[in-house]
């Protein structure tokens, strides 16, 4: 691993490991027997990270797999999000991670990672969700019907192709058409906000996206919000969630309805101008209060709603 890491500035290596349950793609990244397992939404795989380093200073190892469609992960690796959640669990087997200090999900994440936290109450200790999709409808309907044509299997490739160009060639016109959908606030405003060493991270992490046969499934599976609300009220764990009103891709009001479901959860609210709340001032602060639920004291003391 390079200096980098934790930014999305380079592709971390990955290994494939064939389970029962069919192939999984992952990066594990040892430090101590404390693992944080971190499940991240559309676009994102394996080799790509984002925000990981309030998990590494905090000395945790990270365990991070592709989730069904993304990366070298097969559709057909877990079928659900708890079936997927099951998966990773067997994961943790294989590789012999006796102990998962927090499961983390992001974005379209979330529900698996509820899911994890529910199915799996002796192996995961505590929750963290970042901007992530709770039990409501997701997302409105021109967004379905608009990712479903550029974002389908047979689609997706020339979309991004296109979109890695732009990002080469016109930065900052590709910013602000990839954060229009992403941000309630004047999208040029939330460019013109961005520190240039977050520009260069986004720029980056933007250049190496794809969607693979992952997004399209996660549209389709996340439209029915039954098993995530049965998941939540299931969760015996602390849990974190962390969201900004700004959020326009998976809007305030899913964290409201997570920190409704979840027996034992804290509400953080960001400021973040978007749904990317890792390039908000505030992020270092938020870093420090993850820290504090990660390390403070044994599971289960953490404030409670």
């Amino acid at each position: 691993m390079n200096s980098a890491h934790g930014h999305g500035l380079d592709e971390h290596p990955t290994v494939l490991a064939e389970l029962a349950a069919g192939r999984v793609e992952y990066r594990f990244d040892r430090r101590s027997p404390a693992t944080v397992v971190v499940f991240y939404g559309g676009h994102m795989r394996a080799g790509l990270s984002l925000g990981e380093e309030v998990f590494a200073e905090a000395g945790c190892s990270l365990l991070v797999p592709s989730r069904p469609g993304y990366g070298s992960t097969p559709v057909s690796t877990g079928g659900s999000a708890g079936a997927f959640a099951d998966v990773t669990a067997a994961l943790c087997t294989h590789l012999g991670i006796t102990e998962v200090a927090a499961v983390v999900g992001v974005s379209g994440g979330g529900p698996t990672a509820v899911a994890m936290a529910a199915r799996h109450p002796a192996l995961v200790q505590r929750l963290i969700l970042q901007s992530a999709a709770g039990p409501l409808p997701w997302p409105d309907r021109r967004t379905r019907i608009g990712a479903q044509i550029v974002f389908a299997p047979h689609t997706e490739r020339v979309s991004w192709a296109l979109v890695h160009s732009l990002v080469r060639n016109a930065p900052n016109a590709s910013l602000r058409m990839l954060l229009r959908d992403l941000t309630l606030l004047p999208v040029r405003d939330v460019v013109a906000g961005l520190r240039p060493e977050d520009r260069a991270r986004l720029i980056a992490l933007f250049s190496r996206m794809r969607s693979g046969r992952g997004f399209t499934r996660d549209l389709k599976e996340l439209a029915t919000t039954g098993d995530l609300a049965g998941h939540a009220g299931q969760v015996s764990q602390p849990a974190l969630v962390i969201a900004t009103r700004q959020d326009a891709a998976v809007r305030f009001a899913h964290a409201e309805a997570l920190a409704a479901a979840l027996p034992r959860t804290e509400l953080l609210e960001s400021r973040a101008d978007s749904h990317l709340i890792w390039f908000s001032p505030d992020w270092p602060l938020i870093t420090e209060q993850i820290h504090a639920f990660l390390t403070d004291g044994p599971p289960g003391t953490s404030q409670q709603r």
